[in-house]
């Protein structure tokens, strides 16, 4: 008989799972022939889901997760925030360059329709996604598995925030990529992330970090109306 433990034959899978399905659902929401607001809540609520069913059996959750340099992390976040929006307040029509606008990155679109810019249900569902699933779902995935990963396939025996250029600058370049036409921007906040990690070792604390983040993001898209943000 199988224990509970056992039921997962990978320990990969809590770290990866959540994230592979946020990925499948971003790219099926593009496409979706559904009102915005059943995108959303579809979204989110099969997230929900997901993240119930997994991540609490992601072995850094259970053991030592907790908050260790608030003050500093929540700086951290807040400065991830200003180098995101930073070149595009400085250098009028900056994302519109050959270098964020291509075949391969494709552009900085809005991922809202027009029409839902005004529907607070939506944007609350939207904001929702940013700040309290993409955190948790991506440092699973980024800083809580690949990054150890990359040093050992037994990666539960890697301490977080190991050091390992290797894994270090594969992992900043792989979630600047994840990020498309914000990819310069996002190597900045992955390399930050990733430095954060190594000095902290908290997974909370990173956690903690996006969440801010992506909080004053949210924020700032809906005040001062800039919806490619949430692309």
């Amino acid at each position: 008989m199988l224990s509970k433990g056992s039921a997962i034959r990978s320990p990969s899978l809590p770290y990866v799972g959540p994230f592979v399905l946020f990925l499948i659902l971003l790219a099926l929401s593009r496409v979706a022939p559904f009102p915005e607001w059943l995108v959303q809540s579809g979204f989110v609520a099969i997230m929900l889901v997901a993240i119930a069913m997994l991540a609490p059996r992601a072995w850094d959750l259970q053991h030592g997760f907790r908050v260790r340099h608030g003050t500093g992390t929540v700086l951290l976040g807040f400065l991830v925030f200003v180098i995101w929006i930073a070149p595009d307040l400085l250098v009028p029509g900056y994302r519109h360059s050959w270098l964020f606008k291509n075949a391969l990155l494709g552009s900085a679109e809005p991922g809202l329709s027009i029409g839902a810019h005004g529907q607070a249900a939506i944007l609350s569902l939207r904001a929702f996604r940013a700040v309290a699933i993409v955190p948790l779902v991506e440092e699973l995935f980024w800083r809580a598995w690949l990054m150890r990963w990359l040093i050992s396939v037994h990666f539960l025996k890697i301490p977080l925030g190991t050091w390992s250029a290797g894994a270090f600058w594969i992992v900043a370049v792989l979630f600047a990529s994840e990020h498309g036409a914000y990819w310069d921007t996002g190597l900045a906040a992955g390399v930050l992330y990733n430095w954060w990690m190594v000095r902290t070792r908290s997974l909370a604390d990173l956690m903690l970090a996006h969440a801010v983040t992506n909080a004053c993001l949210s924020a700032y898209v809906v005040i001062a109306g800039k919806w490619e943000y949430w692309s």
